[in-house]
């Protein structure tokens, strides 16, 4: 099973950008959808946005479509959420995760068929 890790988060101004990136170990996600989660204090675990397995097209949570953005680059086996205009219902631990059951560019937007987490990141905003 591939190890996750999160990194870039950080305290960051209201408006300001940070770029999270999710790392494969142990194995690869290639050929894996990978989420992006997160879960504010008090509240469920929901979901931000996911990319489809190998070249597959990103899809956004309406909360927030237009200003964040996820990628891959399957030659560093690394996923990247471009996070812009953050606002402070922003704040949250993120977390990245595989979905070995989607086909095509099917994504779920639950976290229940995500088998491999990470540790999650820290973004706090500040208004």
């Amino acid at each position: 099973q591939v190890q996750l890790e999160e990194s870039g988060g950080g305290l960051v101004q209201a408006g300001g950008s940070l770029r999270l990136s999710c790392a494969a170990s142990g194995g690869t996600f290639r050929n894996l959808a990978v989420g992006w989660f997160r879960q504010a204090t008090g509240k469920e675990r929901e979901f931000v946005a996911a990319i489809g397995r190998g070249y597959g097209e990103p899809y956004s949570a309406d909360s927030v479509a237009g200003r964040f953005t996820v990628s891959r680059d399957n030659t560093k086996d690394v996923v990247y959420l471009q996070m812009n205009s953050l606002k402070s219902e922003d704040t949250a631990v993120y977390y990245c995760a595989t979905d070995p059951t989607t086909y095509g560019d099917i994504i779920h937007t639950t976290p229940t068929t995500y088998d491999s987490w990470g540790q999650g990141t820290q973004v706090t905003v500040s208004s």
